[in-house]
């Protein structure tokens, strides 16, 4: 059996569908809006987003994927708590028409 260690920090996963009135140029100041949040937000340590590329068509309806993370479990809190987070918030999920989040602890699988 591999042999398994947790990792440290912590990972925020938001899967989107928006509704179809949001126009490109909505969406690009939203990424831009969340992307922003790495500088305002002192445990968030890094942010990736893209939309969905797979061939198996088992999406569920979600088109864009959301990756924040942090330095810590705890630094995922604090996000959630910041007022930039909250303001953000506010302007990105009335937006969706469909949302999925999860936030994890990564565990690192040593396979050897």
């Amino acid at each position: 059996m591999a042999a398994e260690t947790p990792a440290a920090g912590g990972v925020h996963i938001v899967l989107a569908r928006f509704k179809e009135e949001v126009t490109p140029e909505r969406l690009d100041h939203l990424i831009r809006g969340f992307g922003s949040l790495v500088n305002l937000v002192p445990s968030m340590k890094a942010f990736n987003w893209g939309t969905d590329v797979s061939i198996e068509n088992m999406h569920q309806g979600f088109t864009h994927v959301f990756e924040s993370t942090f330095e810590s479990t705890e630094g995922v809190k604090e996000y959630i708590e910041h007022p930039a987070h909250v303001e953000f918030a506010n302007e990105f999920l009335p937006v969706l028409e469909k949302t999925l989040i999860i936030d994890y602890k990564p565990t690192i699988v040593n396979n050897s």
